[in-house]
């Protein structure tokens, strides 16, 4: 036996079944790990001088730990080819986002970080469903094609394009730029040989060098594009916070995690809904499109590996790892340890935790644009099966990647349709960047009721405006105020935003500027609408609203009775003249109850509610007692049959407020919020990228992920179950339970 060969097998357990490069691991990386690994779940794989680390339990130990588990290996061994290695050192690589640790890893993930925070990523749905039907409409006649290529990269390539406003002529280079920043990732830890070394690199370096000088253009833009948010960003010192090259570094990064592993997951849920035909009815029928998208990437991780660098002497699953020795984490193993899930191999949508997965990683890198993924994917999905209900794949559709054991990247997969079975699709305006504000036209005022008056807005140049959906809500701007106020237009019209201003005369003045001077003709400043009120699916509903929170109702239940739906509205007011919108609501009959106080005096709703009724959900919006009421007398319904919208933020009771920490793990700072602050207020004056708007729990722009610690959630968007699983909190008021400390992601 050679010297080499007794060194490897000292490093044992091997597993001398292991193949990631052969058919049976990219036919289904998980059953591979299950069929090779036999007794050892830390093994050592001596082509790539590693070890396979597959327990769940032992993953969740190294993810977290960049001191004793560092991610600098992931660049730091990638090799830059003589001819570039003055345009791309060795130091500028060793920044890469999934290759560095802290600190320098903290300050360029806080300067990208505020271009992928979830309120904006959901913001973005509508433009996704958008593009996503355009795809369709190009290809739905010819009853099959490369998903992969036709769909799937199209709609995330299409999605990144737009996030970074790049022009449609470096649309090739960009997708170019996803599969050779794979290629020189992945030689960090396997050879890249000749020649396609040279040619991955030329191009590379070429793409970089471009995006090089966009940035440079856009340092000091105020657009909120990618590209410009990262570029003008600055530091306490009033320097830029990272330069031209990283910058478009990272944006290298993105234009592969941000289109190619989104991609693939969708391309990977039609093989497995293929395989459960009956989850695929299930998720048609109720909508569950996000579950089927996490169960997917449990069961099928994206990126197949997480590696580190072990910087200590470790035991890991019986093996004995030594500093130094490189550590491969099998994402899709980790996924369907039988220890930690039960039925792990099965594709369930309907698991009590359907995020309960690491295929994003977890702690300091924790997968960046986890919040557009989701969106997008689950949308995409949506979207696919809608039009193309009949969807599978072809025969013999083939294993079709780019074979690198780190990070495997599917080329094609092969599908076909019923042409005639293709659902049609109606024309879809593609909305415009979700983040940026509108100037619109107000082609109308109109006095609805005593106090209460309506504007109708238009895009001055007749452009169609951004999509919305019952429970929407723009923010106006007027007179230095900002305020939220729900979509209502009549007939569901995209064609134009109305809303309804009760004028606040005890109010802070916003909905007084408003009145006093909004006319018709002039225009005013509104963001994009965001749905924090969103209309969920049932047979019934029973619709409850009280003074001006009529607005998102109104929506609601023209949207209940396009779609054949039962329900009843109860619409309480003052008097009968303070109601507004009475003219559009006498049309549906007995279905709506009308109840001026002045002459029906209240409603018992605890009679109303008494009796459960199957199959129904409760919305109500209005005052502050209205909702209380209501909520006490639908207590004894299922959780979740009630939703409510609060037009002011409920009262809290701080009298017994106290300072708590708060470790904010993205930006790598511990601060310690004062017990008359906010998270919001310390965050803010820290110049941490926290987004807010209305400062008090009720419009929803502040939503930061919860890591761990149990917070008090005193804000009016989450429901019951939401807060009980506390997987994020409103950071403009929400505080911690007890003091005791939390730790967020941001």
């Amino acid at each position: 036996m050679s010297t080499e060969t007794t060194q490897v097998r000292e490093r044992g357990p091997l597993a001398p079944d292991f193949d990631p490069m052969g058919d049976d691991y990219y036919r289904d990386p998980a059953r591979h790990f299950a069929d090779v690994r036999g007794d050892s779940p830390t093994f050592f794989f001596p082509y790539l001088n590693a070890w396979i680390v597959t327990r769940r339990a032992d993953a969740e130990m190294i993810l977290p730990d960049w001191q004793k588990f560092s991610s600098a290996s992931n660049a730091g061994l990638i090799t830059v080819p003589e001819k570039h290695a003055e345009t791309m050192p060795a130091e500028l690589i060793s920044r890469i986002l999934v290759g560095s640790d802290p600190q320098g890893h903290t300050i360029a993930r806080r300067v990208a970080q505020k271009a992928f925070l979830q309120p904006r990523m959901d913001a973005l749905q509508p433009e996704i469903e958008a593009r996503a039907h355009r795809i369709i409409d190009r290809i739905e006649a010819d009853g099959g094609g490369n998903l992969m290529d036709a769909y799937c990269l199209e709609l995330t390539t299409q999605t990144l394009m737009a996030l970074m406003d790049l022009s449609a002529e470096l649309e090739p280079m960009m997708r170019q730029l996803r599969d050779d920043f794979f290629q020189v990732l992945a030689s960090a830890q396997e050879p890249l040989p000749e020649p396609r070394r040279t040619e991955v690199w030329d191009r590379y370096v070429a793409a970089q060098l471009v995006l090089r000088d966009i940035v440079r253009e856009r340092r000091e833009s105020a657009a909120d594009d990618l590209i410009s948010v990262m570029a003008r960003d600055k530091g306490r010192d009033g320097n830029y916070s990272l330069s031209e090259a990283q910058i478009a570094l990272h944006l290298g990064e993105f234009s592969a995690a941000g289109t190619d592993t989104t991609a693939q997951a969708m391309a990977n849920a039609v093989i497995f809904l293929t395989e459960n035909p009956a989850v695929l009815e299930n998720a048609k029928a109720d909508g569950l499109w996000q579950r089927v998208f996490d169960e997917t990437v449990r069961r099928r991780p994206s990126s197949t590996f997480a590696s580190r660098r072990a910087n200590v002497d470790v035991t890991i699953g019986g093996a004995d790892i030594k500093a130094g020795d490189m550590i491969w984490i099998a994402l899709s193993a980790v996924n369907t340890d039988p220890e930690y899930y039960d039925r792990p191999f099965e594709f369930d949508i309907h698991r009590e935790d359907p995020r309960d997965h690491l295929a994003f990683t977890k702690g300091r890198h924790t997968c960046l644009g986890q919040p557009l993924a989701r969106v997008q994917g689950s949308t995409g999905l949506h979207v696919l099966y809608e039009r193309l209900p009949s969807l599978r794949p072809a025969k013999d559709w083939g294993l079709d990647f780019i074979r690198m054991a780190l990070l495997p990247v599917r080329r094609s997969l092969d599908v076909e349709w019923d042409v005639a079975a293709a659902a049609p699709q109606h024309a879809v305006e593609l909305p415009a960047d979700p983040a940026a504000t509108l100037e619109l036209r107000v082609s109308e005022c109109r006095q609805e009721s005593e106090g209460v008056l309506s504007l109708t807005l238009e895009d001055p140049a007749g452009a169609p405006l951004p999509a919305w959906t019952p429970g929407s809500h723009i923010d106006v701007h007027v007179g230095g105020f900002v305020r939220q106020y729900s979509l209502c237009t009549p007939g569901g019209n995209q064609e134009a935003w109305r809303v309804g201003v009760l004028k606040e005369e005890a109010g802070r003045g916003g909905s007084r500027a408003i009145h006093e001077t909004v006319r018709a003709g002039g225009t005013v400043t509104v963001s994009q609408p965001r749905n924090n009120f969103v209309l969920q699916p049932a047979g019934r509903y029973v619709f409850i609203a009280g003074g001006i929170g009529i607005t998102p109702i109104l929506a609601m239940v023209e949207q209940a009775e396009r779609e054949g739906a039962e329900w009843t509205l109860v619409y309480g007011g003052r008097s009968r003249s303070t109601m507004a919108f009475l003219d559009e609501l006498e049309g549906y009959g007995d279905r709506v109850r009308f109840v001026p106080e002045d002459t029906d005096g209240r409603v018992d709703f605890g009679a109303y509610l008494a009796e459960v009724r199957p199959d129904t959900l409760i919305y109500c919006c209005g005052p502050e007692p209205l909702l209380n009421v209501v909520e006490k007398a639908s207590s004894h319904w299922p959780s979740g049959s009630l939703h409510v919208e609060r037009f002011v933020a409920k009262d809290i009771d701080t009298t017994g407020d106290v300072a708590f920490e708060v470790e904010f793990v993205d930006s790598g700072v511990t601060l310690t919020v004062p017990a008359d602050k906010s998270i919001l207020e310390v965050a803010e004056a820290a110049g941490l990228p926290a987004l807010s708007s209305c400062n008090e729990g009720t419009c929803g722009t502040c939503e930061t992920p919860v890591i761990s610690g149990r917070p008090d959630h005193r804000d009016s968007i989450l429901t019951d179950d939401e807060k009980e699983s506390s997987e994020s909190m409103f950071i403009c008021v929400s505080r911690s339970q007890g003091g005791c400390p939390l730790k967020l992601a941001l």
